[in-house]
């Protein structure tokens, strides 16, 4: 039975289907190369566990099943637009250009956040369940008022759905019209919680009540998320106010590599999901209507190899940093505390000689 509230522009098989309000516009290049960077983004995510189980990073947030949400939203960006991430968007940070050991730099201990937000037009991983969401409408209204032509996407899970800064985010956007794009990717858990617990709704139709639309997509149709992310954008920009985006998918390993989902789902569940790979789909597209050669496919998964094996290496050879660096940025100015702080660990011997 065709789910007509859900976007889809691909079918599992990776068939192509029509939308009355979507239609994909991209160009068999442009599918090969977002095709490429899933598959790379897939094999970053599993070094990382790797990395994580041979004791290299602290711990480490699965994304596969969710490649093509990512990757179709990210892409849908324009330059200027600006995003703020949960602890899991590897697949958007990698379309922003984030360079990719900066992303495992916070999970092997090492810096409190990896990059330049602004130089890359995507903010540093949130650990606190849904508080990027209000820091990311705040941002929106600032450029709102600085009257600038750009657009914010804010990722949330569905576990977040459920904070009040989530549901406060909503009221601020609606409110002040922002320039906002809401994108919950709702991979069915919220860590261990089904989503079917938390809302008795579709996650999408929340909007409805705040005073904005709501769409919910095949999360793990990549050209769907790309055009409606796409459209969102647009609208957003064009001072058309916030967009709620359900991406329906599906968390195919841990919520964390400290969780155990065998302990609140079953293995038929997962092999249901699994006929539906994002990666996979867009394979078979490719196949079968970009008529894409063996040798294409096999380039990409040496060039994805060549990746990882780098990555690695950069991990491996990332310092540790002096304790006392803890301080330098947690004040824009000097402070009386931070300087006691700072001082007492270094007559404690701790990251330096004490002066």
């Amino acid at each position: 039975m065709i789910d007509e509230e859900l976007v889809q522009l691909l079918t599992p098989e990776g068939e192509r289907v029509a939308h009355p309000h979507y239609a994909s516009g991209l160009s068999d290049e442009q599918i090969l190369s977002m095709y490429r960077d899933m598959v790379i983004v897939r094999r970053l995510c599993n070094e990382a566990t790797s990395l994580q189980r041979q004791g290299q990073l602290a711990l480490w947030a699965p994304l596969q099943g969710q490649e093509g949400a990512q990757i179709g939203a990210g892409r849908a960006m324009a330059p200027m637009d600006f995003s703020f991430p949960t602890y899991r968007e590897h697949g958007v940070a990698w379309c922003r250009g984030v360079p990719p050991e900066n992303l495992l730099r916070l999970f092997r201990a090492v810096s409190n956040g990896g990059w330049d937000p602004q130089k890359y037009r995507h903010h540093v991983p949130t650990i606190v369940l849904g508080n990027q969401v209000l820091n990311a409408v705040g941002y929106a209204m600032g450029i709102q008022r600085d009257g600038a032509e750009e657009a914010v996407l804010a990722f949330f899970g569905d576990g977040a759905s459920s904070q009040g800064d989530v549901l406060e985010s909503f009221v601020w956007a609606s409110s002040f019209n922002t320039p906002v794009v809401f994108f919950c990717q709702n991979n069915q858990f919220g860590i261990s919680t089904p989503s079917s617990i938390q809302s008795k709704v579709p996650l999408f139709r929340r909007a409805r009540g705040f005073g904005f639309p709501g769409v919910r997509v095949d999360g793990n149709d990549l050209l769907a998320c790309y055009e409606v992310t796409r459209t969102a954008l647009d609208l957003a920009r064009s001072g058309g106010g916030p967009t709620l985006i359900e991406a329906y998918t599906y968390r195919m390993g841990a919520h964390t590599t400290s969780d155990d989902p065998t302990r609140y789902r079953v293995d038929a569940e997962v092999e249901v999901w699994k006929l539906r790979d994002p990666v996979e789909r867009i394979k078979a597209l490719l196949v079968r209507e970009c008529r894409t050669k063996p040798a294409v496919f096999a380039a990409v998964d040496a060039e994805a190899e060549a990746f990882s094996l780098k990555l690695r290496d950069d991990v491996l050879a990332m310092g540790r940093p002096d304790p006392r660096s803890m301080f330098d940025h947690a004040y824009a100015q000097a402070h009386p505390l931070i300087d006691e702080g700072r001082r007492e660990m270094a007559e404690l011997g701790i990251g330096g000689v004490a002066h």
